[in-house]
C-alpha cells in the first residue's frame, strides 16, 4: 500500500503547471484528457486542492512526462514513488541483460549501441567496435563512453564523418528534444560542451560524392579507406515499469547502401 506524507499541495501544483505550459496544453484541454474539470485543475496548480495520486499519474501520462519526474511529482504531493530504478548490474535485471545482449547481437554486422538518457553508452556490438576501432585510447578510456562526445569530439569520428556539419546539426536537435522534454540539467551540460566542439573548416556537406537517394539522412563516414553510409534507428520500451528501463535507446546504424553492406559482412562477418 502507498503511503502518503502531508505536504504544501502546491509545490506539485507548481510541477504540473509548468509541465502543462511547456506541453502547450490547457487546462481545458488537459480536464478534458483526464476526465476532470477545468476548475479542479486550476485548484490543484494553485495549491488549493491536493490531489490523489490516482490524478497526479493521469496527468503526468497525458503530459508526457518522464518516469522519472513522475516519481518527483508523487514526491512533491507527499507520497512514495511509484516507479523503481534499479541498476542494470542487478541480479533482478538478469534477463533483460541476456535481451538485450542477443538483441545487439542479431544486429551484427552492422553496428548497434544501448545508452541511456544522457548517451552513455551502456553496451556495444561487434559492428560498431569495429567501427570505432581507430579512435585513440585515452578518448575511449574517458568513463562512462558517451555517444555524443565520441562521435562529435575533435579526435572522436567528427572527422572521418564527410557530412558533419548535417549529421551534427541532426544531433544537436535531437538533444534539444530531449531536453524541452525531460528537463534534464545533465543532459542541458552535455548539450552545451558537444556543441562548443569546432567543427573543421573543411567539414563536408550532406551530399556525397555519388549521391544515392537517401530515405533519411544518413551519416557518411570514412573508414578504413571505404566510405560507408548509415542511417539512425532508435528504439525505447514500450511501456516501462523502472525509471533505468524507461531512459534505454537501442540505436541501430542501418547501411544506407549495397557497398556499406558488402563491406560489413566481409569485415564484421
Amino acid at each position: 500500500m502507498t503511503t502518503a506524507t502531508r505536504k504544501d499541495s502546491s509545490e506539485v501544483g507548481r510541477l504540473l503547471r509548468g509541465w502543462r505550459e511547456q506541453r502547450r496544453v490547457s487546462q481545458l484541454e488537459l480536464a478534458l484528457r483526464a476526465d476532470s474539470s477545468a476548475r479542479h485543475i486550476s485548484f490543484v496548480e494553485t495549491g488549493r486542492s491536493r490531489p490523489s495520486e490516482e490524478l497526479i499519474l493521469k496527468l503526468a501520462e497525458h503530459l508526457d512526462v518522464p518516469m522519472r519526474e513522475r516519481n518527483s511529482l508523487l514526491l512533491a504531493a507527499g507520497y512514495a514513488p511509484r516507479f523503481t530504478q534499479t541498476p542494470l548490474d542487478d541480479p533482478s535485471m538478469g534477463a533483460l541483460r541476456d535481451g538485450l545482449e542477443r538483441l545487439l547481437r542479431g544486429y551484427e554486422p552492422y553496428p548497434a549501441l544501448i545508452v541511456d538518457a544522457t548517451y552513455n553508452v551502456v553496451a556495444t556490438n561487434r559492428g560498431l567496435a569495429a567501427l570505432m576501432a581507430p579512435l585513440p585510447e585515452e578518448l575511449l578510456r574517458q568513463q562512462p563512453l558517451n555517444a555524443m562526445r565520441l562521435t562529435l569530439h575533435p579526435q572522436g569520428l567528427a572527422p572521418r564523418i564527410k557530412n558533419l556539419r548535417e549529421w551534427r546539426g541532426h544531433l544537436l536537435a535531437q538533444m534539444e528534444r530531449q531536453i524541452a522534454l525531460a528537463r534534464s540539467q545533465e543532459l542541458r551540460e552535455l548539450y552545451e560542451e558537444v556543441a562548443a566542439y569546432p567543427v573543421p573548416e573543411e567539414a563536408g556537406g550532406s551530399e556525397p560524392a555519388d549521391p544515392v537517394p537517401y530515405f533519411a539522412l544518413p551519416m557518411v563516414i570514412e573508414h578504413d579507406g571505404h566510405v560507408l553510409s548509415f542511417v539512425s534507428s532508435i528504439s525505447t520500451f514500450n511501456t516501462p515499469m523502472d525509471v533505468t528501463v524507461a531512459e534505454l535507446a537501442i540505436e541501430t546504424l542501418l547501411p544506407a547502401d549495397p557497398a556499406t553492406v558488402k563491406y560489413l559482412r566481409s569485415e564484421v562477418g
